[in-house]
C-alpha cells in the first residue's frame, strides 16, 4: 500500500492506535512533540516531549535514527489532550536554505501519509503535523506552520516554561546521534537552559515505568541557602593509601601518585532515609527516590547527560548504572562511570547532581555522600564528600569535574537547588559553572 501524499491543510484518518512520525531532513535538527488541550496549551511541562525529556503521556521520542521518531500510543494519550503536534527544529540556519523536509506517518505498522513541508523561508522551527481527535476517532493534519521567532517563541506560545529564551540545541552533537541535550532546553527542559521539563527525562524512556509523571512544587519564595563552613579552596593530592575527605569547595587533581592521569573514574552517590523515632523505638523512614545525573557542559551550554531516562550519554563517555528508587542498602545507591579519555573536546565541565523525584527535601535524608573511585585501577576509593546535616532543597549539585590546562580536576560542591529532576535542574545549574 502506497502512502497518501498530503498538502498543507489536508487531513486523513489513522487506522490504528500505534502511530509513528518520522522526518527526512537534509540538515542537523531535532524532532519534538507538544501535547495540547483544546485551548492549544500544554497542561504542564510534562506535555513537551523532546531529546531531554523523551517520554510523555502516550508519546515517546526514539532517537538514533535521523532526527528521531515520535511513537504515539493513542490509547494512552490522556482524554483532555486534543492534539499532538510534531515539531521540527533546525540546529542552525533556516528552512529556506535546505531542501523541504518530508514527514512520514505510519499507522498500525503501515505507511499511510507523506507530507513535503514546502513554502518555508526564514523559519528555523516548524509545526509539521498534528494528530488530533475527531469525536472518537484520530486523524492527522498537514500543518507546515513555521516559527521565525525560534524555539522559545514556539514553546512559550504553547504554555511551556522557558528561561530567557535559550537555544534548544547544543553546540556539539554527539557522533551518530542527534544534537542536543538540547539538554537546550534543558525542557525545562532548559537545557542549555531549556524549557522546564519534567521527567526526564534525558531518554531509556523519561520517565521510566517506575516514575509516574511528576508534579511540580508549588511556586513560592526561593529557598534560603543553608549556612556552610567557609569553603576550602586549597587543592589536595590523591594517594593510593589514604582516600581524601573533601570539604565543600575543595578541589582534587585527577592524577594518581607519580602524576599519572586517571582515565576511568566512577562517581558513587549514596543516601539513607532518615530513621524515624516512634513509641517503640526507631523505625525505618519512608523510601526516598533520589536520582543521580551527570550533566556535560561546554561553557554554560548543556551538551549531553546521563540519568535514569538515558543511561548512556550520546557519545558513550558517561554511563549510568540504573535507578535506585529507595536508597535502601549499604554503599553506593547510584553509580555513574566516566571515561575521561572519551569526553568530547568541547566538554569542559561535568556536574554530578542528585534530585528528589517525589519532592522530599534533603532534610529527610541521612548520610548523603558522593565518592570518587579509580575504576581503571581496581576500584580504589580516592576521595569522598559527605553532606553534613539536611538542607531544605529537593536537588543538590554534589560535585563538578572540570577540564583545566594541566588536566581534569574534581571539586566538591554540596550546593542546593529546587529541582526534582534533571530538566528542572538544567535551568538553575549555570550559576555553578
Amino acid at each position: 500500500m502506497m502512502a497518501t501524499t498530503l498538502t498543507k491543510g489536508q487531513n486523513g484518518p489513522l487506522t490504528g492506535p500505534d502511530v509513528e512520525i518520522s522526518v527526512d531532513l537534509a540538515a542537523a535538527g531535532d524532532l519534538s512533540a507538544l501535547l495540547v488541550t483544546d485551548t492549544g496549551k500544554v497542561r504542564t511541562d510534562a506535555d513537551f516531549v523532546f531529546y531531554n525529556q523523551p517520554s510523555g503521556p502516550g508519546v515517546t521520542l526514539r532517537t538514533g535514527s535521523g532526527i528521531g521518531i515520535l511513537q504515539l500510543d493513542l490509547a494512552a494519550v490522556p482524554a483532555d489532550i486534543a492534539q499532538v503536534r510534531a515539531v521540527i527544529t533546525l540546529e542552525s540556519g533556516t528552512f529556506g536554505a535546505v531542501a523541504a523536509p518530508v514527514a512520514h506517518v505510519r499507522s498500525g505498522g503501515v505507511a499511510v501519509f507523506d507530507y513535503a513541508i514546502d513554502g518555508l523561508s526564514s523559519e528555523s522551527i516548524v509545526i509539521a503535523l498534528e494528530v488530533y481527535r475527531r469525536n472518537t476517532e484520530w486523524k492527522v493534519r498537514a500543518v507546515g506552520q513555521g516559527y521565525a521567532g525560534g524555539f522559545a517563541a514556539l514553546v512559550t506560545d504553547h504554555g511551556v516554561s522557558v528561561d530567557d529564551a535559550p537555544s534548544p540545541t547544543p553546540a556539539s552533537p554527539a557522533p551518530g546521534s542527534q544534537p542536543p541535550v538540547t539538554p537546550t532546553p534543558p525542557v525545562t527542559p532548559t537545557p542549555p537552559v531549556a524549557p522546564t521539563p519534567p521527567p526526564a527525562p534525558p531518554q531509556a524512556s523519561y520517565p521510566p515505568p517506575s516514575h509516574p509523571a511528576p508534579s511540580y512544587p508549588p511556586p513560592g519564595a526561593a529557598p534560603v541557602a543553608p549556612e556552610w563552613p567557609a569553603p576550602s579552596t586549597g587543592e589536595v593530592s590523591l594517594t593510593k593509601s589514604r582516600p581524601v575527605s573533601l570539604a565543600k569547595g575543595q578541589r582534587v587533581s585527577l592524577k594518581k601518585e607519580g602524576g599519572v592521569a586517571l582515565t576511568r573514574i566512577r562517581m558513587g552517590l549514596g543516601w539513607d532515609p532518615v530513621t524515624k523515632k516512634g513509641l517503640f523505638g526507631s523505625r525505618g523512614g519512608s523510601n526516598i527516590d533520589l536520582d543521580a545525573s551527570a550533566m556535560l557542559f561546554s561553557g554554560q551550554t548543556l551538551l549531553d547527560l546521563a540519568y535514569y531516562g538515558q543511561l548512556v550519554s550520546k557519545d558513550g563517555s558517561v554511563r549510568h548504572h540504573g535507578d535506585n528508587l529507595t536508597g535502601a542498602g549499604d554503599g553506593d545507591d547510584e553509580v555513574i562511570d566516566v571515561d575521561l579519555t572519551r569526553i568530547p573536546g568541547k566538554v569542559d565541565q561535568i556536574l554530578f547532581i542528585v534530585t528528589s523525584y517525589q519532592g522530599q527535601t534533603f532534610e529527610q535524608v541521612d548520610n548523603a555522600f558522593c565518592r570518587l573511585v579509580d575504576e581503571a585501577g581496581g576500584g580504589a576509593e580516592l576521595a569522598r564528600f559527605t553532606l553534613a546535616g539536611g538542607m531544605p532543597f529537593t536537588g543538590i549539585v554534589m560535585a563538578k569535574v572540570l577540564r583545566a590546562p594541566d588536566g581534569w580536576k574534581l571539586q566538591a560542591m554540596g550546593e542546593g537547588m529546587a529541582a526534582r529532576h534533571p530538566g528542572e535542574a538544567a535551568k538553575q545549574v549555570t550559576r555553578f559553572l
